[in-house]
């Protein structure tokens, strides 16, 4: 297990970094893009986007360095007295609970939320404006704990 921790590690810091990218372009510009839609567009937008997010390579992406993680948890704990592991015990926990975590419990029933809606009606509008701000917001922190453990993993091989 030990001579894996290396390449598990790196993958892991390779994980959170496209992830970190990804949510990075939705706080950055994304959604402000499709807060300027008129408002049934930008739902159909999203709805979209949310539908044609679910492929291998972004489930992979997001819970399989979640799995290694889990993995990177279990070794910095065994590890604790070796260089970098608190590095690792750091970003891995991060990565959890920031984003396979945040995106579970608040990123997706917002996400269904929208897919419930009208998009032409009154509720429709308020759910988007709900969702343009409380959406954003937990991206926010997805992108930011992404890029933080990124840095650990970094700095845990170092």
């Amino acid at each position: 297990m030990m001579k894996l921790l290396p390449a598990l590690t790196f993958i892991a810091a390779i994980g959170s970094g496209v992830l970190g990218g990804v949510f990075f372009a939705f706080s950055n510009f994304v959604m402000a893009a499709l807060a300027r839609l008129p408002v049934p567009a930008g739902i159909a937008a999203m709805n979209s986007i949310n539908i044609t997010v679910i492929t291998p390579a972004f489930m992979t992406a997001l819970f399989g360095t979640g799995l290694i993680c889990l993995v990177l948890i279990a070794a910095g704990i065994m590890g604790w007295s070796q260089s970098g592991s608190y590095w690792l015990l750091a970003g891995a926990v991060i990565y959890l609970v920031g984003n396979p975590i945040v995106t579970m419990v608040f990123n997706v029933p917002l996400n269904n939320a929208l897919a419930a809606v009208d998009p032409a009606s009154s509720t429709g509008a308020a759910v988007w404006a709900n969702h343009l701000s409380q959406w954003v917001m937990w991206n926010h922190v997805r992108t930011i704990t992404a890029i933080v453990a990124m840095a650990c993993f970094i700095l845990a091989l170092t």
